[in-house]
């Protein structure tokens, strides 16, 4: 499955049709956030059946407020609409798939 960018009119939607999403809230300045871009579109490609998605901060600044975000890049785990976990900064592939294996 491709990346997903979303926004608040595609938010709702999009983790409600989906069992488990990996959302990256990030931003365009963010050093950090570049750098696990790539690692995020190797965990879309290697785990077909999550959805990946990624919020830019600075235009969604009110989904960042109401997910609590207060450090970039911070990474959602939702599963069945739910927010089941969170981590903040750069995390690496096998931690991330380590998580959604959790989550399936």
């Amino acid at each position: 499955m491709a990346l997903v960018h979303l926004n608040k009119s595609n938010f709702d939607e999009t983790i409600s049709a989906n069992k488990v999403v990996l959302v990256d809230f990030w931003a365009t300045w963010c050093g950090p956030c570049r750098m696990l871009a790539p690692i995020l579109d190797q965990v879309a490609a290697e785990v077909p059946d999550v959805c990946i998605a990624k919020v830019d901060v600075d235009e969604n600044q009110e989904l960042a407020q109401r997910f609590n975000v207060a450090s970039i890049p911070t990474l959602v785990y939702f599963k069945n609409g739910k927010v089941v976990e969170m981590s903040q900064g750069l995390t690496g592939k096998d931690a991330i798939k380590a998580v959604l294996a959790k989550l399936k």
